[in-house]
Parts: C-alpha cells; sequence; structure tokens
C-alpha cells in the first residue's frame, strides 16, 4: 500500500536548532550545524523506520495571504536565528540531492500546501501522514491523514480523527478550527477572544456545534462570557480566518515526483563532507561490498555497513594513504627495533602511539609501538604476547621515552603514558597532545583524530573498525591481527599526530594560548594519569549495606505512593505520574503540559508542589534513591577491577567547553553533596589500608573570583574581613547587622550570590527560592545596589564578548559566543549568560589545574608516598601516609591558596577521617 510522508520544514527545523540550545553542534568552519544535523536525523528516522513509499518537504514560501488579511499575524515573533537562516539553504540541498521535492507555493504557509496535499492524497485512498509538532494540523486528520507528531523526549505519536477528538474533547477534527478561533494562538499572534481557554472554548463548541451557530446565537451565553464573545465577534471572525488551513493551493497531487527515488550520493557526500557530517556520510552513502538491495533504494543509504564504516573513494574529497605517498615499515625483531633506537635518540621530536588490546588503560597490553620523526615516515615495532620478550622490546625505548631531551607528541598521549607505565617506563616532559592542543584553540568542538585529519589536513585516515570490525561481541581485539595487518593503521596514527603538531603548534601562539597549553594543560596530564592509575578503593560491605537500607527505604515510599494515590502505577514513567497527579489527584488547578500534551512531571514541578501534595515529595525521593541504587551504590562494586582491586574513573581533560575537568566510568562528578543518601555513598569510598583519607575544597571560588573580575570594593571587603560572604550579602541587602541576619535572608542572599553568576532572572529566583515575583526582583536590584562593581563587570563582559566575539579566562581559555550578536533575544540572552559565567567557571577551573600540578610536583620533589586520588569540581582528596600527615596538609593548603593572585583570599577547607565523608 502506498504511504505518503509530508514533512513541515520550518516546524521541524525549529525544533532541531533549540533541541541542541544548550549544546550546539558547531563544526570546525565555526557553522552552527544543529538545525540541519536534527533535520536530517528526522528524516533518518522516517525513511529507516516508517517506509514511505511517497515523501514531500513542504516550506514557507513569500509574504502570505494571512500577512495581507491580518498585518499582526506573526508579528510579534522574534527574527529568526541566524544559524537556522543559514540552515534552511543547506537543508534544501540535502532534500534536492535526496531526490525528495521540496514543496511551495507563492503566497502560502507549509501548513496550507501540506493541507492541500493531504487532502487529495487521502482522498485518493493513499495513507497520509503530516510530520509535525504543530496541534493546528488536527483540522486536517480524516480517514487515511494522520498527524505524525514528534513526541517530547523521542519518538512519535499518530493522531487520527478519534485521538484528535478525545484529545480536545471535540466531536469532529474539524471543529480544531474553531477551538483555534476561540482560543486565540499567541504563536502566530492572532486574538481569539478574550478570557477563554482550551476547556472553555471546547465546552462552547461542544454546545454549539461551530463558531457560526455560536455568534448567531449568543443570547443563550451567560454570564460574563456572553460580554466577552460578543464584545470580540470580529476578533473571534478573523481569528477563524487565520486558523483555517487551507485546502485548495493550487499544487497538484503528483504522485510520481513524490515517489522516493534513488539519492544523489555523489552529490550528498560533498554536503556531508562541508559539513563534517562523519557519522551521517557512512549511514548515507553505499559501500561497494554491499550486496545489492531491492525494493527502497532509499533505505540502502541508512543501512548500517557492519564491516566498512569509510566513505566510497569514489566520492570521498580527502586524501588518504591510496593517494599520499608515504614510507611506512614494519619492525619484527630485536636486532631492528635497537636500530630503530639508534636513530631516534639522535631526533628533537618524536611523534608516538600504541596498540593495545584494550581501550582501558589499566587492563590494556601492548601489541605495537609507532614512532614518526618526519612527516610521510613512520615504523611499527610489533610486540610479542609474552610478558619478558615484551618487556625486553619496550625497554630497548625506555630512554626515548623518558629522556627530557626529546619532544614527544601524542594524541591523547595520556593513555599511552598510562599503558607504558605498566611496563615499567615513565613518560617525560617536555610533550605536546594534539588533542588538547586542538581543544584549547576550539573547545566546543571534537578533538579525535579522525575528525582532526580530515578538517585540518584533508586526510582520511584508516578506520579502527577497518581492521577489528564494528563494536559488539563480534568485534576482534588487535591482538588477533597479524603485524603486518596492523602496520600501515598504526603508523599511519603516529604519522598524522605530528602532521597535527606541525599544524597545531603555530596557532597556540596566534591565538594566545602558549601559557594555558604549555605551563596548565600538558603539566597536568602526567598528574590525571597518576590519579586515574593510582585509583580508589571502595568498601564494597558498606555499599551493599547501603543498597539494602536504601532498597527497603524506596519500597516503603512506593507503598506511601500507591496508599495516596489509591492504587498502584509505574513510578518510573512520567506519564503515569502525571495522570495520577493532575488527572486523578488534581493537586493543581492548571497543570502545565508539553507540546504533546503531556503532563510535565520534571523534578522543577514536582518540587513546588512539594508544600502542597505529600505525594510529589515522595515521588522526588524516590526518584533520588532510584538513580542513586543504578548510578552508584550497586554500580560501583561492579566497576571494580579485579587486578587492583580499585575504581579507575577517567578524567576527561578535552570535554567541557569551560575547561572544568569531568570524568566518567564512573562519573564521581555526580554523587550529590548534600542529603544522607549522597553521605552515604562518600561513606564508601575509603583510603589506601592503613592511611587516612584527606580532602581539601576550595571555599566560594567561583564568588572570589568574581570579586577580582569586578573589583567590587564591598564584595572585595567582605572576602578580606573573611565575613560569611552570605550573610554580609543579606546584611548589606537588608540592611541589617551581620549578628542580625535571620537564616532565610541569608538563604536567600546566597541564591543571588551564586544565581546571579549563572545569569538568573527574576522570574528564575522567584520559583528557586518560593518568592513572588516582586520580591525576587527587590532582592536582584538590591543585590546590585549593594554591588554595584558586579553589575558594571556583567554589561563590560558581554559587550567585551560581542566585540570579540568569545569570552575568556585570566589565562586566555577561550570561549567562543558567535550567537552573542544575534537578533533573537533567546539565542542571544543565552549566549550573554555565557559571557558572564565563562570566565568565572573558567578561572576557578584553571585555578584548581594549577593547584594539582604544583600539588604533584611538590609531592615528587619532597618525595611524598601519599597520592592525589580524586579531583571532583573545587575539590581535591588524597591517600595519605599517617606520618605524613601534617606535611600533605601543609603543601596542599599552601599550593591552593597560592595557585593564583586574587584581589581577595582563596581559602581552602581541608578534613580528615577514615573515608571520604568524613573528611569532606
Amino acid at each position: 500500500m502506498d504511504k505518503l510522508f509530508l514533512l513541515d520544514a520550518y516546524a521541524l527545523i525549529y525544533r532541531a536548532y533549540y533541541a541542541f540550545i544548550k549544546n550546539p553542534r558547531i563544526n570546525s568552519k565555526g557553522m552552527n550545524t544543529s538545525a540541519v544535523m536534527g533535520f536530517v536525523n528526522t528524516l533518518n528516522e522516517i525513511l529507516t523506520k516508517e517506509h514511505p513509499t511517497h515523501i514531500g518537504v513542504a516550506f514557507d514560501h513569500g509574504k502570505t495571504f494571512r500577512d495581507e488579511a491580518f498585518p499582526a499575524y506573526k508579528a510579534q515573533r522574534e527574527e529568526t536565528p541566524e544559524d537556522i537562516r543559514a540552515s534552511v539553504p543547506v537543508i534544501k540541498d540535502i532534500i534536492t540531492a535526496m531526490n525528495i521535492p521540496v514543496l511551495q507555493a507563492d503566497g502560502f504557509e507549509a501548513d496550507d500546501v501540506i493541507g492541500t496535499l493531504a487532502t487529495k492524497a487521502g482522498a485518493a485512498g493513499i495513507e497520509t501522514y503530516m510530520l509535525t509538532p504543530d496541534k493546528d494540523y488536527g483540522q486536517l486528520v480524516r480517514d487515511n491523514v494522520f498527524i505524525f507528531r514528534p513526541r517530547h523526549g523521542g519518538g512519535y505519536e499518530t493522531m487520527g480523527p478519534k485521538e484528535v477528538n478525545e484529545k480536545y474533547g471535540l466531536s469532529s477534527p474539524e471543529q480544531v478550527i474553531d477551538l483555534l478561533a476561540l482560543m486565540g494562538d499567541s504563536a502566530d499572534n492572532f486574538p481569539g477572544c478574550p478570557g477563554v481557554g482550551p476547556k472553555t472554548a471546547a465546552k462552547l463548541i461542544s454546545e454549539f456545534g461551530s463558531i457560526d451557530a455560536m455568534l448567531a446565537n449568543s443570547s443563550k451565553i451567560k454570564g460574563k462570557l456572553r460580554e466577552k464573545v460578543e464584545g470580540a465577534v470580529e476578533d473571534i471572525r478573523m481569528s477563524k480566518f487565520l486558523a483555517t488551513i487551507r485546502t485548495d493551493v493550487p499544487v497538484e497531487l503528483n504522485l510520481d515526483a513524490l515517489k522516493l527515488k534513488e539519492p544523489d550520493m555523489k552529490r550528498l557526500t560533498e554536503i556531508f563532507t562541508e559539513l563534517e557530517f562523519k557519522s551521517l556520510l557512512d549511514k548515507f552513502v553505499k559501500k561497494p561490498q554491499q550486496p545489492q538491495k531491492t525494493v527502497n533504494a532509499q533505505l540502502d543509504l541508512f543501512a548500517e555497513n557492519p564491516t566498512n564504516h569509510s566513505v566510497d573513494a569514489e566520492f570521498s574529497k580527502y586524501e588518504s594513504l591510496k593517494t599520499t605517498p608515504h614510507e611506512y615499515q614494519l619492525i619484527e625483531t630485536e636486532e631492528d627495533a635497537r636500530k630503530l633506537f639508534d636513530l631516534f635518540v639522535t631526533k628533537q621530536i618524536l611523534s608516538l602511539d600504541t596498540e593495545t588490546t584494550s581501550v582501558n588503560p589499566i587492563d590494556a597490553e601492548l601489541v605495537g609501538l609507532s614512532f614518526a620523526a618526519e612527516e610521510g615516515k613512520a615504523f611499527y615495532v610489533a610486540i610479542p604476547a609474552e610478558r619478558e620478550k615484551a618487556e625486553r622490546i619496550v625497554n630497548i625505548f625506555k630512554p626515548l621515552y623518558e629522556s627530557t631531551e626529546i619532544l614527544k607528541i601524542g594524541q591523547n598521549i595520556k593513555y599511552d603514558m598510562e599503558v607504558l607505565m605498566n611496563y615499567g617506563v615513565r613518560l617525560s616532559a617536555p610533550m605536546f597532545d594534539t588533542m588538547i592542543a586542538h581543544y584549547v584553540l576550539q573547545p566546543e568542538q571534537k578533538h579525535n583524530m579522525d575528525i582532526l585529519a580530515e578538517t585540518l589536513l584533508n586526510y582520511q585516515t584508516v578506520h579502527i573498525d577497518e581492521l577489528i570490525g564494528p563494536k559488539g561481541k563480534g568485534q576482534k581485539s588487535m591482538r588477533d591481527l597479524s603485524p603486518a595487518q596492523v602496520c600501515d593503521y598504526a603508523a599511519e596514527d603516529a604519522d598524522v599526530t605530528l602532521r597535527l603538531y606541525n599544524v597545531l603548534k603555530p596557532r597556540l601562539k596566534e591565538a594566545g594560548v602558549e601559557q594555558l597549553f604549555y605551563d596548565i594543560e600538558m603539566p597536568l596530564v602526567p598528574v590525571l594519569a597518576d590519579m586515574e592509575t593510582t585509583g580508589v578503593r571502595l568498601d564494597t560491605e558498606a555499599l551493599a549495606e547501603t543498597s539494602k537500607v536504601l532498597t527497603e527505604r524506596m519500597k516503603q515510599i512506593e507503598r506511601n505512593i500507591y496508599e495516596l494515590a489509591g492504587h498502584e502505577f509505574n513510578i518510573a514513567s512520567p506519564k503515569q505520574v502525571g495522570e495520577v497527579l493532575f488527572g486523578e489527584m488534581k493537586v493543581v488547578e492548571k497543570p502545565k503540559k508539553t507540546k504533546t500534551g503531556q503532563y510535565v512531571t520534571s523534578e522543577e514541578v514536582l518540587q513546588q508542589l512539594r508544600s502542597k501534595a505529600p505525594i510529589a515529595a515522595d515521588i522526588l525521593e524516590h526518584r533520588g534513591l532510584k538513580k542513586l541504587l543504578g548510578t552508584y551504590v550497586d554500580a560501583l562494586p561492579k566497576l571494580i577491577n579485579p587486578r587492583t582491586g580499585h575504581i579507575h574513573t577517567s578524567f576527561n581533560q578535552a570535554v567541557t567547553a569551560t575547561g572544568r575537568l569531568s570524568s566518567s566510568d564512573p562519573n564521581l562528578q555526580n554523587i550529590p553533596v548534600r542529603g544522607e543518601d549522597g553521605k552515604e555513598i562518600r561513606k564508601c569510598f575509603i583510603p589506601e589500608p592503613g592511611e587516612l583519607f584527606f580532602s581539601a575544597d576550595y571555599s566560594q571560588i567561583e564568588l572570589r573570583v568574581m570579586a577580582h573580575l569586578s573589583g567590587d570594593k564591598n564584595m572585595i571587603e567582605a572576602f578580606r574581613e573573611g565575613y560569611d560572604i552570605h550573610a554580609a550579602t543579606a546584611a548589606r541587602i537588608y540592611k541589617e547587622k551581620i549578628e542580625d541576619v535571620s537564616r532565610d535572608q541569608r538563604t536567600k542572599a546566597k541564591r543571588a550570590n551564586f544565581g546571579i553568576i549563572y545569569g538568573i532572572t527574576v522570574f528564575g529566583l522567584a520559583e528557586r527560592l518560593e518568592i513572588s515575583r516582586d520580591e525576587a526582583k527587590q532582592l536582584i536590584d538590591g543585590y546590585f545596589e549593594t554591588f554595584p562593581d558586579v553589575h558594571a563587570y556583567m554589561e563590560k563582559a558581554k559587550e567585551l564578548a560581542r566585540e570579540h566575539g568569545y569570552a575568556e579566562t585570566f589565562f586566555h581559555r577561550r570561549r567562543y559566543l558567535p550567537d552573542i550578536t544575534s537578533h533573537n533575544a533567546t539565542v542571544r540572552n543565552f549566549a550573554e549568560r555565557n559571557a558572564i559565567n565563562a570566565p568565572i567557571q573558567g578561572s576557578a577551573a584553571d585555578i584548581i589545574k594549577i593547584a594539582m600540578v604544583k600539588i604533584y610536583e611538590r609531592f615528587r620533589k619532597e618525595g611524598i608516598r601519599s597520592k592525589m586520588i580524586l579531583q571532583v569540581h573545587d575539590e581535591l582528596n588524597f591517600s595519605v601516609v599517617p606520618e605524613e600527615k601534617e606535611k600533605v596538609e601543609r603543601i596542599v593548603l599552601e599550593e591552593m591558596q597560592n595557585a593564583y593572585p586574587l584581589q581577595v583570599p582563596l581559602v581552602a577547607d581541608s578534613g580528615w577521617g577514615k573515608n571520604w565523608l568524613e573528611a569532606h
């Protein structure tokens, strides 16, 4: 059976763009590709999962008849974000390359074009789906014509006449027009009837059948509602005209044109290559060794190839091993390895890489070493599986690795450093990591070698899955391949890394980030490597006990929730929670809903209901316990390495745009600080046997950085005098003596202190503190009166970002903000908040990194056996040999508090204990 999909382009493009607004997809050319990527991914989902036989994409085109009839139509809308404007031609190019028709008619919106074609197709018996998040399309639903609507959070819902009628309380989908005409539409800026919402509108339509009948019999409407209706007759009629989707647009239903066709793969490859859509290239472009598919050529494009993810050479614009002269040599004997050492020991620069059996450096065994000292020429040294022989060959190169004269270049060199540690080799400075160099230059972009090679060298590397297959059970180990099979791949890595170094090194100087790279980021690499290989001990018995206690408490809360609700339901389902709270228990009169009509049950919403409904507090607690158990209590013991008995988190140096470290496997940055349950988890982190746990934490470092950056005298004075900053802030705002400040006043001042750094609004502060907007406004106004230079700093930060296109830290770490000059207020405001916050958060991140490097170097210099084992936000944790207790505390506090000279003191609080909880 024929199946037609009609896509509402702009609605989907806007949706995709705003879905990525907090974490936009930026390519190496600085283009925001969020809208394009989101749209193409939606297209992918439709083609691969829904298998349409026909498809078309509709766009608005020119000024429409609605604009002419009602000049205020959509006039209040913010200007289209520049990134969306730049994306639309690219999306049209992609659609054209896919041989999918672009549907538009001069003077009409996409709704009208889709309305006309869907009506004709439905009448012809063709199953037709209108892909849009827009509720207005409900009026078009008929037998054979459905809305295919993206759900909030993923997936789609199909709405036919029955679903539309049930959703809006109507007897016919055509009544959606009347519903919209009465309600008005703030998004499209047409008025409707003042004071009439969806329930009242549905009630009136149910009573009279239509707007025309209602207006003809308005005398039957009771009370003030009659006055409202009779006073808005013209507005209601105009609103009905504006809300009506036309089904008589002069466009023909040409099924041959809409039929799914073979795409222009050469053109698609060009576009995706230009956009740097690597994974989409792999999905869209046919591989030569795939068997010929039948029926649906489009689906071939999206099929994952299990053996080869490289793009056909026929379509690739990149250079590769096949097109580039190179001299790669395999070394398999000790004699040849010694000759190679003799060659490299005379060099000043050496690019290196390791091939191993695992991506986890703690467990990885060496399979080979690769080296390059000049572009186009590299060597691969095969390492035997037997440990003794392996160590013998590694030791040949040990003087190279440990030389303080030779510059070692690597891509993610921390991994190689940790693998070599397992073989008794300590990679020594000077070092240059190409991944980190690119990170300090372009923090928002991707930094893996394949991407860097393509964007900086116009070169496509051999991909790992071409050797060992895609991820999954069938994936081989490097050990399963012969050295000859690995040689080109491994040698190429060292060669490409050297070429990347030659491109990136001068760019560090041009961008003014040499100090950041050479003095902060690179010296941090061995610190993190040491912390990762040391790992952290866990008290598994305590965790098991905690698991029992929390699980029992969670079950008790479940019983409470079911009792309050009157029946059992799935507490993990936001939909069922919403139906219980708002549909059945009606805990609020006008609950928030998502665009798909589902009740919003986010943490923020439930927090607001705590005082009104005990069940909301229970659901929040249940969610918190479930997350703690799943993420930490029950998960952590499984991550203990059986060989070391420790967990070994990975500290990620090139992930966050702000410069802060993140951690993964496990993510220890998210362990709750407050609350008894979070404390229970921290209690399970313990020092080495017979040692002590020491924790040192910067006190309010971001506020201290703010005081320094703003130069505000009042804030500087409060910190210099050693006052409790939140109490001092409250005293000034509320004009009290500091000793008379109440707990409530201090809490409000604390929220203002931290909230303002993150650009909190009056509305946001009111919601967070559960106070009126007037009080929130007075609090923010009072804050800026108290700290006038903070306000001046914020304005200057925005101005500088507008001028330069980026914000930067003390050490010139940049956060690029291309949206700072956007004409769209939502987009611009988000960039302005980052302009204020990035220098604060980034400088705090730089300071703790400096402290970590200095502490590590002091420990090594002074022969300290105690170890730094964890970094979490502004906190450093140590396992300390008891006899080094005083010395460690002195070194740590000295280096943390003197890491960088501010106008206010840097203060670190510290504590000791037999576990993390006691020490913190």
